[in-house]
């Protein structure tokens, strides 16, 4: 009987650490399920990015007379009801486009491709606070022909011109 007096409170002392390596156990899995949320909105934010730029693409085959108009302006023909020009079609097209962009919170831009022999356009999409553009600060989405560090953008050849 004396054995069992040495033996008070033992059990209490098991049962705490069981509960510490529990809640490191479960902290380590909470860690993994937020980085899994936070790779699943990345690949959104890119499935989202590379259909703006494919949509653009698409646009652009269609009308490659128009490939040096598709630009920003403020107010495009309505091409949906009238015959537009190739100029107007690109003008349209690219402000169609660029709603689509905006309202993902996105970003885009048509470029000459770096580093390439042949006269190329790439369309740039960016989010998240990357420019889609090709320079030297942290927050473009290229410098040369490399992305930029934690740049948050996608880049799609489209055609070459000339």
């Amino acid at each position: 009987m004396e054995g069992r007096k040495t033996q008070k409170g033992v059990g209490m002392v098991e049962v705490l650490v069981a509960l510490v390596l529990l809640a490191i156990a479960v902290l380590g899995f909470s860690f993994l399920q937020i980085r899994a949320i936070s790779a699943s909105l990345e690949a959104s934010r890119n499935v989202q990015a590379m259909n703006i730029a494919r949509d653009l693409s698409e646009r652009i085959r269609v009308n490659r007379n128009g490939l040096k108009y598709y630009t920003l302006i403020e107010s495009p023909a309505t091409c949906d009801s009238i015959v537009c020009t190739s100029q107007q079609m690109a003008e349209y097209d690219y402000n169609q486009v660029n709603t689509k962009a905006s309202n993902l919170g996105m970003a885009l831009d048509i470029l000459d491709c770096q580093g390439s022999v042949l006269k190329r356009k790439c369309i740039y999409v960016a989010w998240e606070g990357t420019k889609p553009t090709n320079g030297t600060s942290s927050s473009d989405c290229t410098n040369g022909t490399a992305y930029a560090p934690n740049a948050k953008c996608l880049i799609v050849e489209v055609y070459n011109y000339e």
